[in-house]
């Protein structure tokens, strides 16, 4: 096995500063997992290929699958075949309402409108009747996205309406509540939300999207989880395009959020094109959703340690992961330290304009080492 002297220029060897320390010792998050959304009512369903393809550790190795809670109860049943194969990977299962039934609301429609109090207890039986159908809901959420106004299914509630419904009806839904789901993660809106005790005391999870917000720390006590977003629609092959997908999990981590969703998994623009083969933004997706599985932890780890390069690290066990991400246009040397762990060595895989996982592997000693990354690229480092 090669060892892990990688320095191009030995005579003139990085800085001290610059080394990337992770920590073992220091947990900072418990990771849920890295997925994608498959919305079977307005797109077309997974074929089972592509379910393999998103939710195998061979594949993508998405962890997380987000579905839609259509306001028809006939169609619950449909979303089993995906769901089942997600679960059969070890995926969590998240479900979204974007509307009630049109019988339920102020407007008797699908778009706009309020959910009637006087429908709360119909409403929570209609959430609760998909987590039956279905099977395996790990969390639901009775609205998506409520602050903002669209032309599609949806409903305009403010953060006092959401918490009344979850107040009322949050332990009747059939699964636990992640809520409110806000467009751009608006912390206004969520601390509004939380602040009535009783929809605090039955929310399980608190979830938002970051269109339009740089990721940021939000400490409520709960766990945070990033539900939705898509960097831009560009052709998901476009590189260093790609790398924004990199930077924005990085991001996401960073600010502790526990959980990382992408938009449709199939999608031009998504980790899987419309022909079912994985894109250079799904390989991206794989150096977090592969390797850093659920339960894994997120550890202290130096986020910045040279110009251009981005690093976060995460353990399970005995087991360091670490994933680098090199933004520069040429080869940058990073050296590491690790701590609070015995590590003899790393396999490695790397992702670049040319090449998706490329996999090798090196022996360290004494927890430091150093090794070149490659230009505009994707590496991560799983110990053994």
């Amino acid at each position: 096995m090669p060892q892990n002297n990688e320095n191009p220029d030995p005579s003139n060897p990085p800085r001290e500063e610059a080394t990337a320390v992770v920590n073992a010792g220091t947990v900072q998050q418990n990771i849920r997992g890295f997925g994608g959304a498959s919305i079977r009512g307005w797109i077309a369903d997974l074929t089972a290929a592509q379910r393999t393809t998103a939710f195998s550790t061979s594949g993508i190795g998405l962890s997380v699958l987000r579905v839609r809670v259509s306001p028809n109860s006939s169609d619950f049943s449909l979303e089993k075949p995906t769901i089942d194969a997600a679960k059969s990977y070890g995926a969590t299962v998240i479900a979204s309402a974007w509307t009630a039934p049109a019988s339920m609301k102020t407007n008797n429609n699908h778009v706009g409108g309020k959910l009637r109090t006087d429908a709360y207890a119909g409403y929570a039986a209609h959430l609760r009747n998909f987590c039956t159908t279905v099977g395996g809901v790990t969390a639901i959420s009775p609205i998506n996205e409520p602050n903002i106004t669209v032309n599609y299914e949806s409903m305009e509630l403010t953060a006092p309406e959401v918490a009344s419904f979850v107040a009322a009806e949050g332990s009747n839904c059939g699964a636990p509540i992640m809520a409110p789901e806000t467009f751009n993660m608006d912390k206004t809106y969520m601390d509004t939300y939380l602040n009535n005790a009783t929809a605090r005391s039955k929310t399980g999870y608190v979830c938002g999207h970051i269109y339009g917000k740089t990721p940021y720390t939000y400490s409520n006590g709960k766990e945070v989880w990033m539900t939705e977003h898509y960097t831009n629609t560009n052709n998901a092959n476009g590189w260093p395009d790609a790398l924004g997908v990199a930077k924005e999990i990085h991001d996401c981590m960073n600010a502790g959020y526990n959980m990382y969703v992408w938009w449709y998994i199939r999608r031009s623009y998504g980790p899987m094109d419309e022909n079912g083969n994985i894109t250079k933004r799904g390989y991206v997706m794989a150096h977090w959703a592969r390797y850093v599985r659920p339960g894994y932890s997120k550890i202290s780890c130096t986020a910045n340690p040279t110009n251009g390069v981005y690093v976060t690290a995460y353990k399970s066990g005995s087991r360091v992961v670490i994933v680098a991400i090199n933004q520069n246009t040429a080869i940058t040397y990073q050296p590491f330290s690790i701590t609070g762990a015995t590590v003899a060595g790393f396999n490695r895989y790397r992702t670049t304009s040319s090449a998706n996982l490329t996999a090798d592997n090196f022996t360290i000693s004494n927890g430091s080492f150093g090794i070149n990354l490659p230009a505009s690229s994707v590496t991560t480092l799983v110990s053994y």
